[in-house]
């Protein structure tokens, strides 16, 4: 435990501010905006087989934070025309929140900032397609993903004592059941191909509902765009927690070789 001293100034008053920003950060709308940014390289090794790499970057705090940044890997294999299945990892250096817990009594308990830290992922998908005629496609995409978070020791600020202390935050993995369904009007030839769908993010219950409203761009042969709005429903979220719903602008470029 680190305790107080002349040297910590600084901090003392970053943590006595806090006092009077969590009664404002709890009376906030429960919603936040923020921009999805993306890059991916895609190549076709033969017909049924391609492999990828991607990198992303998220905002929060409506546009004036960063909330994550990801490298990916990942391969797609083509059955036929209606079935495909993909795999892939991503590692991920997110900005975790800031914290702040209460006693029974309602007074501050504990208070820790927002950090960054690395997290692992791994998932695999199945996805089934039907094309119609008039060029209306629908796609069910089933995705399982396991997500590693490693142990790291963080520092908050105990109220009791108003000294800085160190934290360790156990390593937590978790497992979800991605289920999105997709329609999108896939025109040959087209310049836009517009899509909407529908995510359900679940472990034991739904936690979150991601709806995506968006098109894709055919720049070239090997270049194109994806433009889209993305509303994120929270769903159970843990009391005290302040996780909210997400109103994200997004744009990605992808080249295929």
């Amino acid at each position: 435990m680190k305790r107080f001293n002349g040297q910590q100034t600084v901090r003392y008053a970053l943590a006595l501010l806090f006092t009077v920003h969590c009664s404002l950060f709890t009376a906030s709308a429960q919603t936040e905006g923020g921009l999805i940014a993306g890059a991916e390289v895609e190549k076709k090794v033969n017909k049924q087989l391609s492999v990828g790499v991607e990198a992303e970057l998220r905002t929060r705090n409506d546009f004036k934070t960063m909330e994550r940044w990801s490298l990916g890997l990942g391969a797609t294999y083509k059955f036929n025309k209606w079935l495909k299945a993909d795999a892939g990892y991503t590692l991920l250096n997110t900005n975790f929140r800031e914290d702040i817990s209460y006693k029974s009594s309602g007074a501050y308990n504990n208070w820790r900032p927002s950090y960054w830290g690395l997290r692992h992922r791994v998932h695999a998908s199945l996805t089934g397609s039907y094309k119609f005629q008039n060029g209306l496609r629908v796609s069910l995409r089933e995705r399982w993903q396991y997500t590693y978070r490693p142990e790291k020791t963080v520092e908050r600020w105990d109220f009791d004592n108003a000294c800085w202390e160190d934290k360790a935050r156990s390593g937590k993995a978790k497992n979800q059941l991605r289920s999105r369904l997709q329609v999108e009007y896939d025109k040959k030839h087209a310049l836009l191909t517009p899509y909407a769908s529908v995510e359900l993010y679940n472990t034991d219950e739904v936690e979150k509902i991601r709806y995506t409203l968006g098109a894709d761009i055919n720049l070239t042969k090997q270049h194109s765009l994806d433009v889209f709005y993305r509303y994120e429903n929270k769903k159970n979220v843990e009391a005290g927690v302040y996780d909210p719903d997400m109103h994200y602008i997004g744009v990605g470029y992808k080249f295929k070789f």
